[in-house]
């Protein structure tokens, strides 16, 4: 006769990998009830432009889907797998062949389908849920939107699995020095009274439109953007929390001039750890902006169109927006005349917004570890 179970026993049949099995189980449980019900329902209708031979690997990786065979078992999730890459990396050459704006957008529908078929994929096995999301990031960027925008609506419950741990004692260290070398090489410029740029509190609509929007005057509001969540809520930890895992364009380099400067696609704690830099160069751009500072202390210049003649704007249409001049360090032989250039300046702090007219010349140096949000609009 068998004796029943201990407490203890019982206990010891619920395993780590018993549970991870139970979570994956969940996750694609969520994920698969975002799809349509039917393989019919999964509409794949495309141009002449795709070839028989890309709708073909489709049609495949749709049949695998919706097949008898689980998409959990490891032949077929394999064979999907396989199919899945074939596509994403097919149509990846054909985004990537002349301009962007002459990819046809079938083509960008192509790439997205490879990105849901292979995250399906991913979602029915133990996998890395960061690297799904990474995955549906790369479709929603270089892609386009598909059944109703389904790799917007995997990420949120991909996101809602994902588990965010602390970091160890050796990441708290990096982060120390990290922040510990940019305090000790930053310089705190001095503002001159004549330079400062004016500030307002809570002004209402009417007064701000008709005293500083419509003749073009700079202005530093205060108290409009104290309700923010992101006020109280912002830190490197919590923008790791929330998209550390998300793949985003990114702008790396210290200005638009420099040689090495480019745009690459980024995952945020990569571009935390690896790129928190000062973009110093100076430059207008043709609409009005609305410069939030939530985190960190900015140092800003403002230097208004009247002034584009001292500041040295380079001469290729490219880059006829940005000066040719180091603000801060000025090579005056060569650019004699900006020694005369007349400037407002200020030291913006978290909760200020500061208001850069159309055209306005604008230069910005981080003080401290920093995040704005920018708002532009004509």
């Amino acid at each position: 006769m068998s004796q029943p179970s201990s407490p203890e026993g019982r206990a010891r049949s619920s395993s780590p990998a018993a549970d991870q099995v139970s979570a994956g189980n969940a996750l694609w449980s969520d994920v698969r009830a975002l799809l349509p019900s039917t393989k019919k329902d999964l509409k794949l209708d495309f141009s002449e432009k795709v070839e028989e031979s890309v709708i073909s690997l489709l049609q495949q990786a749709r049949d695998l889907l919706y097949g008898a065979g689980s998409l959990c078992s490891g032949g077929t999730r394999e064979t999907c797998l396989q199919v899945s890459e074939i596509i994403i990396d097919y149509s990846w050459e054909k985004l990537n062949i002349g301009t962007w704006r002459d990819v046809d957008k079938d083509w960008r529908r192509v790439y997205s389908y490879g990105c849901l078929f292979k995250v399906l994929c991913m979602c029915s096995e133990q996998g890395t849920i960061a690297d799904a999301i990474r995955v549906c990031d790369m479709g929603l960027l270089m892609g386009a939107s598909i059944l109703d925008n389904i790799l917007v609506r995997i990420i949120n419950v991909l996101q809602k699995h994902l588990t965010y741990g602390k970091r160890s004692a050796e990441e708290d260290t990096k982060e120390s020095r990290r922040k510990k070398i940019r305090n000790d090489h930053t310089s705190i410029p001095s503002v001159k009274s004549e330079e400062v740029i004016p500030r307002l509190h809570c002004p209402s609509l009417e007064h701000f439109r008709e005293n500083y929007m419509i003749p073009q005057k700079p202005v530093i509001l205060e108290g409009i953007v104290d309700h923010w969540p992101c006020m109280k809520k912002w830190s490197l930890d919590y923008l790791r929390q929330i998209a550390g895992c998300r793949t985003v364009p990114v702008e790396v380099g210290s200005r638009y001039t420099d040689e090495e400067w480019s745009q690459t696609l980024m995952i945020v704690n990569d571009f935390i750890d690896q790129y928190i830099v000062n973009k110093n160069s100076i430059g207008y751009l043709a609409q009005h902006q609305l410069f939030d500072q939530v985190i960190g202390r900015k140092y800003i210049r403002l230097y208004s169109p009247q002034e584009s003649e001292n500041l040295y704007p380079h001469e290729t249409q490219i880059l006829h927006n940005t000066s040719q001049v180091d603000v801060e360090d000025p090579d005056l032989v060569k650019f004699p005349k900006f020694e005369r250039a007349a400037f407002q300046a200020c030291i913006l702090i978290p909760g200020q917004v500061l208001f850069i007219p159309v055209k306005y010349w604008h230069y910005v140096r981080s003080l401290d570890v920093s995040f704005s949000v920018s708002f532009w609009w004509s």
